[in-house]
């Protein structure tokens, strides 16, 4: 995905009035994504996103411990300037499920392996939905 596609995505999900918004937020959001996942599957990620946001994911920050999805909302909250945490929440899942998209569905569930419970949400993939299903299928 081009770099102006991928922005451009981001700022109709994340509804930002300008390009530079679209840019802050996905600069953020992809840092600290970056410093949950380890190995091979940030490296396929990055694969899958324009350069300038695939070097940002890999720089190389780690996190001491991963962050529950609610931490994580707060900590992007704490670096996109003017964010609250519910402006927060809007920006994570704006810039998440755009990421997702461009990294398609098998992958996008191994990053969602690597992270605690509820980034799934996050990342516009609810798997309640798909439990709720596949529980009644089996019954």
């Amino acid at each position: 995905m081009r770099e102006e596609a991928f922005l451009e995505q981001v700022r109709d999900r994340g509804e930002y009035a300008s390009r530079s918004e679209a840019e802050q937020a996905a600069r953020t959001v992809l840092a600290l994504l970056g410093a949950h996942l380890a190995g091979g599957i940030r490296a396929e990620l990055a694969a899958r996103l324009p350069e300038t946001f695939a070097l940002v994911l890999l720089d190389p920050l780690r996190a001491a411990e991963p962050l529950s999805a609610e931490r994580f909302v707060r900590a992007a909250a704490a670096w996109i300037e003017g964010a609250t945490e519910a402006t927060a929440t809007w920006d994570v899942s704006a810039v998440l499920s755009v990421a997702a998209d461009a990294a398609g569905e098998e992958l996008t569930e191994r990053v969602l392996l690597q992270l605690p419970p509820g980034y799934d949400l996050l990342f516009g993939r609810p798997r309640a939905a798909r439990g709720a299903g596949e529980e009644q299928r089996a019954a």
